[in-house]
């Protein structure tokens, strides 16, 4: 469809009313191996995510803070990449990459809230294993029932009132020009490229977002970790240690890779952005890292493993 037929002259220039997202259309002779291939990929991370909710409920043995933030943080990573592959996954085998403002922007605030919900988790997760390794002794009182389930509340709400006022507020500039978004999904600095006039102050607050929703948990993660190995170094025990940094070392790999893609997609300077680097580095905290995290926690952890084996052998037995 013709890029013109997607814009409303109601001023002296066009606006537009809907994006082309251009995608991977670069590559023609690969929709179909990508569509098969970003299939499977979301199957994988389906069944993964599902799986470790399914075991951490169904075992005693896992019913503690540790796996009440992981089941949360599987759940999320379910919706979060729900936000963006079914739609790649549509544009791929239709080849119809027309998507309405609404859809935009609705795809834009979900993706916000569910990033900002998985930095904030991914923190939770952080101080639940610094009380668990720092404060053994009062670790049960700490990390209480009702505290988990407030903190995993705050961590799903708190970033909501400020995505959908800084969604508004993007989807408020003139939009005029091209139509053709050079990205797989309706993320903020493609959409910025397509907006007429001055972006600097939206600009500044995405930095200050980021800073927010992005850094600060980071720091904290950080600092966190600095506590741990800290204490985990004065074990006496050359077991504990080695089973104290087992618990901890999924949950860094983890934020490593998520926080270290996020950061350099939304904090590195306007000027050293192109299409290309950013549709790939989307591609790592979307798709690679959602897809990793199953097998991240479930290889790397004993309990989840054993759990795993006691789950399905009581499949197979009955």
């Amino acid at each position: 469809m013709d890029g013109s037929t997607l814009q409303s002259p109601q001023q002296n220039h066009s606006t537009l009313v809907a994006f082309i997202l251009l995608g991977f259309s670069d590559v023609p002779n690969l929709q179909e191996f990508l569509f098969g291939l970003f299939l499977m990929v979301y199957l994988i991370i389906l069944m993964g995510n599902s799986l470790i909710i399914i075991i951490i409920r169904a075992d005693p043995s896992l019913q503690t803070p540790m796996y009440f933030f992981l089941g949360n943080f599987s759940f999320l990573e379910m919706c979060y990449v729900s936000v963006t592959l079914p739609r790649l996954l549509t544009d791929l085998y239709r080849q119809d990459r027309i998507i309405s403002f609404m859809a935009c922007g609705t795809q834009m605030y979900f993706f916000l809230i569910f990033g900002a919900t998985e930095c904030f988790i991914l923190t939770a997760m952080a101080y639940d294993r610094y009380v668990a390794i720092c404060n053994p002794l009062l670790y049960p009182l700490i990390m209480n029932n009702s505290l988990c389930i407030q903190l995993a509340a705050g961590c799903w709400i708190s970033g909501v009132p400020v995505h959908i006022g800084f969604t508004y507020w993007i989807f408020s500039l003139p939009f005029c020009g091209s139509n053709q978004l050079n990205h797989f999904f309706c993320d903020i600095p493609p959409v910025l490229t397509l907006a007429c006039g001055d972006t600097f102050m939206i600009e500044m607050i995405i930095y200050v977002i980021a800073l927010l929703v992005v850094t600060i948990p980071f720091m904290l993660i950080l600092a966190s970790y600095v506590k741990i190995i800290s204490s985990i170094l004065k074990l006496p025990s050359a077991t504990g240690r080695a089973k104290a940094f087992s618990t901890c070392s999924s949950h860094l790999i983890v934020v490593a890779l998520f926080f270290g893609s996020g950061i350099i997609t939304y904090l590195r300077p306007k000027s050293s952005h192109s299409a290309g680097v950013d549709k790939f580095l989307s591609l790592f905290y979307t798709v690679v890292t959602p897809m990793f995290n199953p097998m991240i926690y479930c290889l790397r952890n004993k309990d989840v493993m054993i759990a795993l084996k006691k789950y399905f052998l009581r499949c197979f037995v009955l």
